[in-house]
């Protein structure tokens, strides 16, 4: 099958009729009980194409009481932990070339929070479905900086979902 991915609606219809090659449905630490969601992974020919809705995510009081959260597939083995890091066995980001952060394969795109629910897709070429699976999700307490290594200074980690096969 071939695609037009300049043409929008070529790749909504495709999605609109796929079923997910990959999902992570997401729960909040005990510290953010109230987080729930899930992320879809599409395997596209030409990369991945990542959708997810979550609710629940922390917001601040004031004018710009709408958050900016971090999001990485991280390489661990899955979303336990201890008191201290709830998710602890989520591991690092996931970046199996070596590459420095933001440039890890994992490394996705900001949640930008709305009165604490958030809508996001990305397409990205950065590894296929098959090499995340049962690979960790985690979002983190604060955004991304985008330079800070190894991690962003993006905080700690509030929730967690394994992508598993659909």
């Amino acid at each position: 099958m071939s695609f037009d991915f300049s043409n929008e609606r070529v790749v909504l219809k495709y999605l609109a009729n796929a079923l997910p090659d990959g999902c992570a449905y997401i729960q909040g630490s005990l510290d953010y009980p109230d987080i729930k969601g899930v992320m879809n992974f599409y395997q596209m020919p030409f990369g991945v194409y990542v959708v997810y809705s979550l609710t629940g995510l922390p917001t601040q009081e004031g004018k710009c009481g709408n958050r900016i959260l971090a999001l990485h597939i991280h390489d661990g083995s899955g979303c336990t932990g201890n008191e201290k890091d709830p998710f602890a066995d989520a591991g690092s980001h996931y970046n199996p070339s070596g590459c420095p952060h933001p440039e890890h394969a994992g490394d996705l795109p900001p949640i930008f929070v709305n009165d604490g629910y958030a809508f996001g897709a990305v397409f990205t070429h950065r590894f296929n479905v098959s090499d995340v699976l049962g690979k960790p999700v985690i979002i983190h307490s604060k955004p991304d900086d985008f330079k800070t290594q190894p991690s962003g200074n993006s905080g700690d980690k509030i929730a967690c979902g394994v992508i598993r096969k659909m």
